[in-house]
């Protein structure tokens, strides 16, 4: 085998090896733009808010079975806490699992982790509620 002949097929070899990383890196989606609403955001936004949602409707129903506020023992608020949560966190792991770009490219990634984590905190409200509600009904 020659030098020529081994250089060659070096090379070529080299080309085989790029050629697919080129080819992913152009396949990449473009970033969304800062004013845009894509339906990864819109979705984020959404599974957001209900988590939130859940977040202040469990810290009211932890508050009222504690004794602190209102005169019931809060048991409806920590059901809807523990649903509102429990769907803020679908949407939001939705949105994670089907975003197909990376943080800050404007597919929700970010606001479906935030969701993700707001919605687990107002689960955990609700539930701490209930189980108080009960402790005390």
């Amino acid at each position: 085998m020659s030098v020529r002949h081994l250089l060659t097929t070096v090379l070529l070899g080299g080309f085989e090896l790029v050629t697919p990383a080129v080819a992913h890196v152009s396949v990449q989606p473009d970033p969304a733009s800062v004013y845009a609403m894509s339906s990864g955001r819109l979705g984020a936004i959404v599974a957001a808010l209900l988590g939130l949602a859940g977040v202040v409707i469990g810290g009211l129903a932890l508050a009222r079975s504690a004794g602190r506020i209102g005169t019931g023992n809060g048991r409806n608020g920590a059901i809807v806490a523990l649903m509102a949560g429990l769907i803020g966190m679908a949407i939001g792991g939705l949105v994670v699992v089907t975003s197909d770009g990376g943080l800050g490219t404007g597919n929700g990634l970010g606001g479906g982790i935030v969701a993700l984590v707001v919605g687990l905190i107002g689960m955990v409200l609700g539930g701490l509620a209930l189980s108080r509600s009960r402790r005390t009904g």
